[in-house]
């Protein structure tokens, strides 16, 4: 079949493009030629999706069996590819986030739990990522005349990860020593690899479904305290974790997400940010591999890499992991902590 893929040159676009070259699809890729070099064996177009002419430009250049846009935040963006590719393809899957759902981290969500209130014709500062998403998807549906497959992904790892989470844990456990590890090892976590969002992805859009899916890693398909021993054993490391409490690092000032990657404190907004549904997505066919494969494969990738060519290229990189200063004294201060908790209970004893 032939696939257009807008986007297709970083992080889950690439893995999308590699997926559908391996089935034997046609592929072709739309992008500016900034982020990456595209694969090789796709058709490269080079253009904006921002500039109308670049726009009636791809859609003059062929006809395709299925659209894969990987790369919409904006829904204004996004309904002026959809207008311009209706007629060009009987399908557009588009790309979207498990942020778009109204309420996720909060409550448990799934396919039918509604997604937030935006415009499929705002602009870039009317609203966050998530409610942009949201927009992104209704501007699909309501301008693409055919089959609309709306993807909403968890939190995605793997090799080319472009975010940075997997990649700050592996070069942390790759130095060695005491390692500040957060909260509770036992917090089960549902993870998933960005090449079986691309299998199942690139599988529905050949199909031609018209339909939405949650897509993320099965219920407990791994635990933190787990997540990071995988990291340790492939980076052949000799660190020594030191499991710190959430309040105290609450009250130290970590942020959550990025200084500490995929640590969040479990409470108020932040209770159900696992509690996400895939009966549906599972049912269609979506399967997932192991989390320690996935920390294998990125490891692989990421040690033979020049860290400083990819920390250039992916900037967000910079926002994840504890500087080891900040790492170090917050270790010590737990030490104190611990030790003049210890004196306490002694005391009283």
């Amino acid at each position: 079949m032939r696939i257009l893929v807008i986007g297709g040159s970083v992080f889950l676009g690439r893995a999308i493009v590699e997926e559908a070259l391996r089935q034997g699809h046609e592929v072709t890729t739309f992008n500016r030629g900034r982020s990456g070099p595209d694969l090789p064996g796709v058709t490269a177009v080079r253009g904006d999706r921002e500039v109308p002419a670049d726009l009636e430009a791809l859609a003059a250049s062929g006809e395709w069996d299925a659209v894969i846009d990987v790369c919409g935040f904006t829904p204004r963006t996004v309904a002026a590819s959809a207008r311009a590719l209706s007629g060009r393809a009987p399908t557009y899957a588009f790309i979207s986030s498990v942020s778009a759902i109204d309420g996720w981290t909060a409550k448990p969500v799934d396919e039918s739990s509604p997604i937030w209130e935006c415009s499929p014709d705002a602009g870039p500062d009317d609203g966050d990522y998530g409610v942009l998403k949201a927009g992104c998807e209704r501007a699909v549906e309501e301008y693409f005349d055919g089959n609309a497959l709306i993807i909403q992904p968890g939190l995605i790892l793997g090799p080319w990860e472009n975010v940075g989470r997997l990649p700050s844990w592996l070069r942390r456990m790759a130095r060695g020593g005491r390692v500040l590890a957060p909260g509770d090892p036992e917090v089960p976590m549902r993870l998933i690899d960005a090449r079986d969002i691309a299998i199942f992805t690139v599988d529905q859009a050949v199909k031609g479904v018209n339909d939405r899916f949650v897509t993320t890693g099965p219920a407990g398909n791994t635990t933190y305290g787990r997540w990071l021993a995988d990291c340790m054993e492939v980076t052949g490391s000799d660190a020594e974790l030191v499991w710190v409490d959430d309040r105290f690092l609450l009250d130290h000032g970590v942020e959550q997400w990025t200084e500490l990657p995929l640590w969040f404190a479990a409470s108020g907004e932040l209770t159900d940010v696992w509690n996400v549904g895939t009966t549906k997505a599972e049912a269609a066919g979506l399967r997932c591999r192991p989390v320690s494969e996935t920390v294998r494969d990125t490891w692989n990738w990421l040690k033979d890499q020049d860290l400083a060519a990819l920390e250039a290229r992916f900037p967000a990189w910079s926002k994840h992991g504890l500087a080891p200063d900040k790492e170090a004294r917050l270790l010590a201060e737990w030490d104190t902590a611990q030790g003049a908790g210890r004196g306490s209970g002694d005391e009283q004893e």
